[in-house]
């Protein structure tokens, strides 16, 4: 709980702070990777760093937690803490770091907004970050006990057993643990960091979805050819995945993390609604997987848009285990349909006439436009907010408030 005296501070300055957030965020981001680039080496991701898609994230993340305790004093805004705090244990954030980027982002603070910062006031930002800064601590701490490793440390060396290509720009990668020991236990629908060195000598990581049943020790990634948008650079892991990794090689995996998973008893009965576009079937593909091999009976639903049936990576596994799943159905939409899906559906995702079971679990990923439309569908449709479960691959932009 932010102090009375915090409050009234943070409240006054908040409009000045979150205006100048971006202007914050850039000197923080330059100013911290001047003095500390090896922090770019393997924990901060150098496209996300050009497109801006990060500071715009910190920026976001910050001020809606400022608002969330001014608006709501007594309650965290523990949804966006728990979506943070997972994507700091996937790439290894330790506490020690949260010191330096205070350090480092106060400095920018101070620059950015001059005499506005008095001491008053940079006491009550200070109160408002390690607020922040001790609860994600507190999670992260939690998750790296829950995944068996310590705080930090969740490398390990995987071989890749299979390659398969599944469509011109998606490659599947099969995976065993290289030195031996037993996989690190993981939920249907969780992703893993995969870390690789670039040829200037920098590690670069991105995070990608288990593909397939997670049980057992083979693991399966499903890798989309990453293309810059708006003259943005290519995806430079995804792009190395695809042109240089090979049966045989070996790829630095973390322990898995992720918010969208299949949780609960495996005779649950729960409906579930899997919604997904392009290449964000991959942590749905997992789950069908899982279920199908729990020989699970529940009903679900499978909704996915895709550009064509080409396109569309893991279709014929997707037709497969729906098949294997008695309660199990799927609907297509592609903008280009084929001959191969006569009953595809054209154009983009429309969920008008489509039944959604009652009370069903919703699981939801793809490109940040399409899941707010289809955010919006669902909750038009009566589905409550709480039952939809989204993940956002990269920096999340999608927070709180911003939401269709």
């Amino acid at each position: 709980m932010l102090s009375a005296e915090s409050a009234a501070l943070v409240r006054a300055t908040l409009p000045a702070v979150a205006g100048a957030l971006d202007e914050i965020t850039t000197r923080f981001y330059a100013t911290m990777f001047h003095d500390r680039p090896e922090l770019l080496d393997g924990m901060f991701n150098r496209g996300n760093q050009a497109s801006g898609a990060q500071r715009q994230a910190l920026a976001g993340s910050i001020a809606a937690f400022a608002t969330a305790l001014l608006d709501e004093p007594d309650t965290r805004p523990d949804t966006l803490l728990a979506r943070i705090a997972r994507k700091h244990a996937a790439v290894g954030v330790t506490d020690d770091q949260y010191t330096i980027v205070h350090k480092y982002l106060f400095g920018a603070i101070a620059e950015v907004l001059g005499e506005a910062v008095t001491p008053e006031v940079a006491a009550a930002w200070d109160e408002v970050y390690w607020l922040m800064a001790g609860a994600l601590i507190a999670q992260e701490a939690r998750l790296y006990q829950d995944a068996g490793v310590r705080p930090g440390e969740i490398w390990r060396p995987w071989t890749v057993v299979e390659r398969r290509t599944e469509t011109p720009d998606v490659v599947s990668f099969l995976l065993r643990p290289a030195d031996g020991g037993p996989a690190p236990r993981a939920r249907a629908g969780q992703y893993v960091s995969v870390r690789l060195r670039m040829a200037d000598g920098v590690r670069q990581l991105r995070q990608y979805s288990l593909s397939s049943d997670p049980r057992g020790d083979l693991r399966r990634i499903t890798v989309k050819r990453l293309a810059g948008e708006a003259g943005g650079p290519d995806g430079e892991v995804s792009a190395l995945l695809h042109d240089r990794v090979r049966e045989g090689d070996e790829l630095m995996l973390s322990a898995p993390f992720g918010d969208v998973f299949l949780d609960g008893p495996a005779d649950a009965t729960t409906p579930l609604v899997l919604v997904s576009a392009g290449i964000g079937c991959t942590p749905m593909t997992g789950i069908l997987a899982h279920l199908a091999a729990l020989g699970s009976t529940r009903p679900v639903l499978v909704l996915h848009a895709d550009r064509s049936p080409d396109d569309h990576a893991l279709r014929a596994e997707a037709h497969d285990l729906v098949g294997r799943l008695p309660g199990a159905r799927a609907v297509f939409w592609y903008e280009r349909p084929g001959a191969e899906e006569p009953d595809a559906r054209t154009g983009p995702m429309d969920l008008d006439g489509i039944h959604l079971p009652d009370g069903a679990t919703v699981f939801l990923c793809g490109p940040l436009p399409f899941m707010r439309a289809v955010r919006g569908q669902l909750l038009a449709a009566g589905v409550p907010a709480r039952r939809i479960r989204y993940e956002v691959f990269g920096p999340d932009l999608w927070l709180p408030g911003t939401a269709a």
